[in-house]
């Protein structure tokens, strides 16, 4: 009968211990390893330790790797480590059965472990057998204790469930947290900004003779004449349309053959337009246009419209417990949909090239007019290379009107940088094909707010694979990008929080967009400086 209850005891502490262990992620050999020392003699460490040290004795303090110890199940500093992680579960479950005074003990040794760990990588050298044997005796004690303590497992495996998604439901909070504030300071206007904006409004209504330019500017057959190379952006941001600008002027063989059409709203139209008609770009034609005068654009044909507005009444960019993309401020605004409306504003074109304002040209763009796309309407670089960036990561292929339709490993592609063949996309009615799944998606059930998941439906099967050069994605999130890719892109992008504007934008990447704005401007200057 003892000898039963002997092995029960030994079996019950051996599935804790595995238990604890492969909940906190520890390593399965090492964490055995570490249960059977818990159930010998504690004078069997001793010489262990003993050889360890002379082997270790024989290395040079030069040649010590921390990140090699603590993957050696031998070594002291993995021993240590494990102590200290099996430790804290202990320590946890001492605290849940109010064993106070076990739990004060495991902290400090927990403390001194940890702090002794910092003092060795710091100075890179060995841990000796001098430092390690008192806090791992004293370490092993108190887990034996823990051990012996009998704490019903049933209660256990509840207690760490418990301590585990309570922990997992902080971080969630945590995270969506980070990521409605990094969201906020993105969108929002920087005080240079809004001081840019200002000053060029009211030169603006200062200069009545910008206003007989834009009747000039309208009526130029540059804007409508196909042997020209179209650009349009369609953005609220002065200083960063400024610089697409600029950057495609500066790398263009021909800059006179440009013509760069950009939409805004009626809040920024009056700053665009002073912007670019009182300063010369190298004999580009740029014409502005306010999203608030196409009137066709209304609820009655456009379902994006009448969903905005329903948006916009129910709060919800202001609801944090909603999704973080179906409160995005930018996608409140109409002109990030004014893509798929190309060939309405644009009728008379046959071809044009979509830059987002978040992105910079390093190279001539105007080879993009001259590839065949077989007969597609879109051409874009796909992204399908990281797993993230397939159909099943934007879309919700449990409803079945996606799943029916759709394959959910097909090769995502990005904004930013899109070819359309606008003669190609009239003749499949890619803008009716984004009405309908707009309808479809009323109810939010098909994907979360935003742009790229209606693009994927709307031009599915209709897209040309471009060479990734043209389009490098990832300076507004990725700090570590291979400068070989930057140096042989096209078109470097800023997707993400991190805008090049933005003050915590990564300082790596802010010298390859501020090159292309001219800080000596005096109206700009002056909003700096002030």
């Amino acid at each position: 009968m003892r000898r039963r209850q002997g092995e029960f005891r030994r079996l019950f502490r051996r599935r804790l211990s595995c238990l604890i262990l492969g909940l906190l992620g520890l390593f399965l050999i090492g964490g055995l390893a570490l249960f059977v020392v818990h159930h010998r003699h504690q004078v069997e460490f001793e010489p262990k330790l003993q050889e360890k040290d002379v082997r270790i004795g024989r290395v040079p303090h030069e040649a010590v790797n921390f990140t090699e110890e603590i993957l050696s199940a031998a070594s002291f500093v993995r021993q240590m480590s494990d102590h200290v992680t099996l430790g804290k579960a202990y320590l946890v479950l001492a605290k849940d059965h109010n064993n106070l005074k076990l739990a004060w003990d495991f902290s400090s040794q927990i403390r001194k472990c940890q702090l002794l760990l910092a003092k060795a990588s710091m100075r890179g050298t060995p841990i000796t057998v001098a430092e390690a044997e008192p806090i791992v005796r004293r370490l092993s004690s108190l887990i034996y204790k823990a051990q012996n303590a009998h704490y019903d497992i049933a209660t256990t495996i509840t207690t760490l469930k418990t301590h585990i998604q309570a922990l997992e439901e902080r971080a969630n909070a945590a995270i969506v947290q980070s990521a409605v504030f990094g969201q906020l300071a993105a969108e929002g206007r920087t005080k240079s900004l809004h001081c840019l904006n200002i000053k060029l409004t009211v030169d603006w209504l200062r200069n009545p003779s910008l206003k007989e330019l834009i009747d000039e500017q309208r009526n130029s057959l540059r804007l409508v004449d196909n042997n020209l190379y179209h650009f349009c952006i369609f953005s609220d941001n002065v200083l960063a349309t400024s610089a697409v600008i600029n950057s495609t002027i500066s790398n263009a063989d021909h800059p006179k053959q440009l013509v760069f059409h950009v939409v805004t709203d009626n809040i920024n139209y009056m700053a665009m337009q002073a912007w670019f008609l009182t300063y010369d770009f190298k004999g580009s034609a740029i014409e502005v246009q306010n999203v608030e005068e196409f009137s066709w654009l209304n609820s009655s044909y456009a379902p994006v419209f009448k969903q905005l507005q329903e948006m916009e009444r129910r709060g919800a960019a202001q609801d944090l417990r909603t999704e973080v993309k179906f409160w995005k401020p930018n996608l409140l605004s109409l002109l990030d949909h004014l893509r798929f409306y190309v060939p309405e504003i644009y009728p008379s074109l046959e071809r044009v090239v979509l830059l987002e304002d978040d992105v910079i040209v390093q190279k001539d763009l105007m080879p993009l007019f001259s590839l065949d796309l077989h007969g597609n309407v879109n051409g874009a670089v796909e992204t399908c290379l990281e797993g993230f960036h397939r159909f099943y990561k934007y879309l919700n292929f449990s409803n079945p009107v996606i799943s029916s339709k759709f394959d959910p490993q097909a090769c995502g592609w990005s904004f930013g940088v899109n070819v359309f063949d606008l003669v190609a996309w009239k003749k499949a009615n890619v803008t009716d094909r984004y009405h309908y799944w707009q309808e479809q998606n009323a109810d939010q059930m098909l994907w979360n707010a935003g742009i790229l998941p209606p693009g994927l439906l709307s031009f599915y099967g209709l897209t040309e694979p471009l060479d990734r050069r043209w389009h490098v994605l990832g300076l507004g999130y990725d700090a570590y990008i291979d400068n070989r890719l930057i140096e042989t892109a096209a078109v470097l992008h800023y997707n993400g929080n991190m805008k090049p504007w933005l003050k915590f934008g990564f300082r790596r990447y802010r010298p390859l967009w501020e090159r292309y704005v001219n800080y000596t401007n005096p109206v700009l200057k002056d909003c700096i400086w002030s």
